[in-house]
């Protein structure tokens, strides 16, 4: 990737709306300093006031390389704003008389399971559109994964909550994916199909799609950038496919303008009704309270709610609901005033940006006639507090560093694949003299920490994060420990055995007679290819082929069950290395 160095002058495309309205005055001088000060490559910019556009707009480029400019038709990604559009679906299925937001999912979706059996049985709708699931993100559950949205959905069971189901407000994508899930099984079509029908093609968006495939397609299309050690340069696109309700749509500041006209005008476009009155009350009716920092940072900002896809707030006296969103190489804001009967909507190409909600405010405050609030140089004072915290923190960590010490086992016998039910897979491989991490397609080389920890020196993905490695009874690494969730315990993979099947033909030289000091055992194979163990006097023993020879049994843990084999690769005794001891058969 070709690093790009922060604008100096930005190129502008104006369009004729707005151009009169004095109350924009100064506004491109206002958001050029904003693009230069968060070295934002382009940005698009919507104001709706009522039934239309007052303002359409782009700054900057969409590809600064070829010098492309961006407009107002111009494709982002929109990220969670999506979150809005999924909330709307449901609703849409509750107008539909399909589905009532407060029954159980469990009605809707009888295998619906989560950790907790209170939460499975009682999750309804609506709490799956409000973050009060109980869960925190378990982002890297799906960030980079290409498990399918049923395959996530089953997933849900193995993740621990951080906090009872409904007491706390924990921003949490993977509910709004079910959601998503819960629409495109109730409607007998994909979510997309019926939010695109629903909702995209009756609001003319014709600029809007679902996946980045579908996106790069587009002819005026943007590159995702991102800011790494103070310079610029094209991040690639991450395909969001599964998780999607939550966070895949892409559009244009023109498209995202006629979904806020929308949402003002009691959910009518051009004559027609798109979503009921009652739709546009509920999703804007506070449904969880967001928890407070106080004192609160600003006073021109109220306390946080969440609706049902929406964050609702007070901002300067005046009701403002409102999203973020952000995904790789994208950042946008989507906010509407309903009692101002006001819309903005502000899209750009720079991976987690503040300059999304920095223009959003000088907007209000310009078409309200506000006061001027300095609301860049407040919230470059934040960033640059937080970066030197991020410091301290890291210095504080690597206080915890042991020196001097050594992995217990020679590099590649962590070499291997380990599972875990929900996660899925973990991969650690050797490049050369280290090891290497493979989180769904996401890698980083591993550097030793201390004793069997390893860091993962990748900041994008991992953030340093550590990795801690077990031994069984045998000394055999078996599992590995990677916090991936914050806010729950590490996740606990299992390693993987070498080998998971065997043919009849490789499993026939195991079968037969053998002798454990005189009690006797038999081996044997079923037409399921699964092989067998029966010891006198007890129950019958599955053995699943762990490695070459070697079986495990899921019935007793700790077993290991290892067959000799001669010079001839025949068969001579059955070793069970066990907990108690180490017993040897001989083969009869």
């Amino acid at each position: 990737m070709k690093p790009i160095l922060p604008l100096l002058l930005i190129f502008v495309v104006s369009l004729a709306f707005g151009q009169t309205d004095k109350r924009l005055k100064n506004y491109d001088a206002i958001v050029n300093k904003v693009m230069t000060d968060w070295k934002v490559q382009g940005i698009a910019v919507a104001i709706v006031e009522k039934n239309k556009v007052v303002y359409a707009k782009g700054y900057g480029f969409r590809d600064v390389e070829k010098k492309l400019p961006v407009t107002p038709t111009t494709q982002f990604a929109i990220g969670s704003c999506t979150k809005a559009f999924t909330a709307a679906t449901v609703c849409l299925l509750k107008e539909d008389n399909v589905i009532d937001l407060d029954q159980p999912v469990r009605k809707y979706l009888p295998s619906f399971a989560l950790y907790d059996e209170y939460a499975s049985n009682n999750m309804t709708p609506r709490d799956l559109l409000c973050h009060r699931s109980g869960l925190p993100r378990h982002d890297m559950l799906w960030y980079g994964s290409t498990a399918s949205r049923k395959e996530l959905v089953a997933a849900l069971k193995y993740l621990q909550p951080s906090k009872p189901f409904r007491t706390m407000y924990q921003y949490q994508n993977l509910m709004f994916m079910t959601a998503g899930y819960l629409v495109g099984e109730l409607s007998g079509q994909s979510w997309e199909s019926f939010a695109k029908q629903r909702l995209i093609d009756k609001m003319g968006m014709s600029s809007t799609n679902f996946s980045i495939i579908d996106m790069e397609k587009a002819a005026d299309h943007s590159l995702g950038y991102i800011e790494r050690d103070d310079k610029v340069e094209v991040i690639p696109y991450m395909n969001i496919d599964g998780i999607g309700p939550a966070g895949s749509i892409n559009s244009t500041a023109t498209d995202m303008s006629k979904w806020l006209i929308t949402l003002i005008n009691g959910g009518k476009y051009n004559g027609q009704q798109i979503l009921s009155t009652n739709t546009i009350r509920e999703i804007q009716t506070p449904t969880m309270v967001a928890p407070a920092v106080v004192p609160l940072p600003y006073d021109e900002n109220g306390y946080a709610t969440y609706g049902l896809g929406w964050s609702i707030s007070s901002y300067r006296g005046h009701i403002r609901v409102e999203h973020g969103g952000n995904i790789d190489g994208f950042s946008a804001s989507t906010c509407f005033l309903p009692k101002d009967s006001l819309g903005i909507v502000v899209l750009t190409n720079m991976n987690g940006s503040a300059s999304t909600g920095i223009v959003r405010n000088y907007t209000i405050d310009k078409l309200l006639g506000l006061s001027e609030v300095d609301w860049n140089g407040r919230l470059l004072a934040d960033a640059k507090k937080a970066k030197d915290n991020a410091a301290k923190t890291k210095k504080a960590a690597d206080a915890d560093h042991v020196a001097g010490t050594s992995p217990s086992h020679a590099l590649k016998s962590y070499v291997g694949k380990y599972e875990h039910p929900g996660y899925g897979i973990v991969e650690i491989s050797m490049n050369g003299e280290d090891l290497v991490v493979d989180v769904h397609g996401l890698k980083s080389k591993l550097k030793h920490y201390h004793y069997d920890y390893f860091e993962a020196v990748d900041e994008q993905y991992f953030d340093h994060e550590k990795i801690n490695f077990s031994s069984d009874i045998r000394g055999t690494v078996d599992k590995l420990f990677i916090k991936l969730e914050p806010a729950v315990d590490d996740i606990v993979f299992e390693r993987k055995p070498e080998i998971s099947a065997l043919t009849m033909d490789q499993m026939k030289k195991y079968i037969g007679d053998y002798d454990f000091n005189g009690v006797a055992a038999k081996v044997y194979a079923r037409q399921e290819k699964t092989l067998f163990l029966f010891v006198t006097g007890q129950p019958e023993y599955e053995l699943s082929p762990s490695k070459a020879n070697e079986f495990t049994c899921k019935e007793l843990k700790g077993f290991v069950f290892r067959f000799n084999v001669d010079g001839q690769g025949n068969v001579t005794e059955l070793v069970s290395n066990q907990p108690n001891g180490v017993y040897t058969a001989k083969r009869k």
